[in-house]
């Protein structure tokens, strides 16, 4: 089954390029004149989206092209003019605060361009776009300040009129060059520039928000499909369903600062992986019809942009719409999310967490569950263990949409657990 929605929105045409200076070459044609003076480079946008607030992003300030010569930071403490900066990717957080706190510097920034290495993942260990409560306007509870995500700094939800790119490895190599050139020429009359074709403005004037840009056609909506299918399947012509509802669900997008380069491996995809692999297994499973509980997989769409997925399905079972049809919210007993796992397997995390939304009964079936399933496994290298009591709640995620919707449903997150052979287990366990 699948529910589409329509939510973000985004209208680009990008391109990076690179022109020249004092270079001698033999020309025939205006393509030869082209080719030696500009060279396209390989890169990812940071891209501009719309929301109901307004946007959020990156872009050119205009409809033009934007020019200016390369720099490298360093020598970038003021600058004179309007420049391309090229930094390295730990610098990122604090140039854009800068930004963002001094307008005259602001104002000479015609683009940044962030560099790739060899330690770009290392690098990147320290780095989060995100913040350091994401989604925090979804939490069912008030402590909103906690910090889910120390490291966050919130960077990838603020407006910035001028373009950035992270650059491929080569192309950081050629730029590198260009900085260094342009930098021993810094009293000649030419330089190496970077063109900046990131356009990514609405089609019509007053159309800054998704709700105007969507009611007037002027730009392409961000949307998807979130997917649920249920272990044994689900009689729609029956209107006998009386079971109770165990409801497992992940997650199948993520949000970063260069969409094209950060994919969510490791959150959200690892925990879908990791869903999958359980749905395989429990298939291959005889007697499902015979277990007390009715098993219920689905993963949503748009979870890293206001939990859309899993506020849209609840929608449609209070509309009871044919997206859901033979599903009830009335009979939903367990809602059992599974999250990042991936640093289990390559990462050395041996440590895994299991939050809950209180003390039930419910709650100690799951944990007993999860303590069986463990024993099972018959392995020393990792633990499962509740959360700290000292958490607000549960972390960000889906089960954050149900506990502000199912009230009255016994609702728990079970995260971070990454063998699929105990998350069949738990599963079996529960099941009966």
């Amino acid at each position: 089954m699948a529910m589409k929605f329509l939510q973000l929105l985004f209208l680009f045409s990008f391109q990076l390029r690179l022109s020249f200076s004092g270079q001698t070459i033999m020309m025939e044609s205006v393509p030869d004149l082209q080719s030696s003076m500009y060279m396209t480079l390989d890169g990812y946008p940071c891209v501009r989206l719309l929301n109901l607030s307004g946007v959020i992003g990156c872009s050119n300030p205009g409809r033009v092209k934007v020019v200016a010569p390369i720099i490298r930071l360093n020598n970038a403490t003021e600058l004179s003019q309007l420049s391309a900066v090229l930094l390295s990717v730990d610098e990122i957080q604090s140039f854009l605060t800068r930004i963002l706190n001094d307008s005259t510097f602001a104002k000479n920034v015609a683009g940044i361009l962030v560099e790739s290495s060899p330690e770009f993942q290392s690098k990147l260990k320290g780095f989060s776009p995100d913040q350091k409560f994401p989604q925090s306007e979804f939490a069912p509870y008030q402590s909103i300040n906690y910090e889910w995500n120390p490291i966050g700094s919130g960077i990838m939800w603020n407006p910035y009129n001028f373009p950035v790119f992270l650059l491929s490895h080569s192309s950081t190599l050629t730029l590198q060059e260009a900085a260094i050139k342009n930098e021993k020429n810094v009293k000649s009359y030419t330089a190496d520039v970077a063109e900046f074709d990131l356009v990514m403005q609405t089609t019509k004037a007053g159309t800054h928000d998704s709700e105007s840009c969507l009611k007037e056609n002027t730009c392409l909506p961000l949307g998807g499909y979130s997917v649920w299918s249920s272990l044994p399947p689900i009689n729609f012509s029956s209107s006998e369903q009386s079971k109770p509802i165990i409801l497992v669900v992940a997650s199948m997008d993520s949000a970063s600062f260069f969409r094209d380069k950060g994919l969510g491996a490791d959150s959200p995809i690892s925990g879908l992986i990791s869903l999958l692999a359980a749905v395989d297994a429990l298939s291959h499973v005889d007697g499902l019809d015979d277990f007390n509980k009715q098993l219920v997989f689905i993963v949503f769409t748009g979870e890293a942009w206001g939990y859309l997925g899993s506020r849209r399905f609840l929608l449609e079972l209070d509309l009871q719409s044919d997206a859901v049809s033979g599903l009830n919210y009335s009979l939903i007993e367990k809602v059992v999310e599974i999250g990042s796992v991936g640093k289990g397997l390559n990462q050395g995390v041996k440590n895994f967490f299991v939050h809950t939304t209180g003390v039930s009964s419910a709650t100690n079936e799951t944990l007993d569950a999860l303590k069986r399933a463990q024993d099972s496994v018959k392995s020393e290298s990792f633990t499962i263990s509740s959360a700290n009591a000292s958490n607000p709640g549960i972390p960000p995620s889906s089960l954050m949409t149900f506990l502000r919707k199912v009230c009255n449903s016994t609702v728990e997150i079970l995260t971070f657990v990454s063998y699929f052979l105990i998350y069949v287990s738990v599963i079996l366990f529960l099941l009966m």
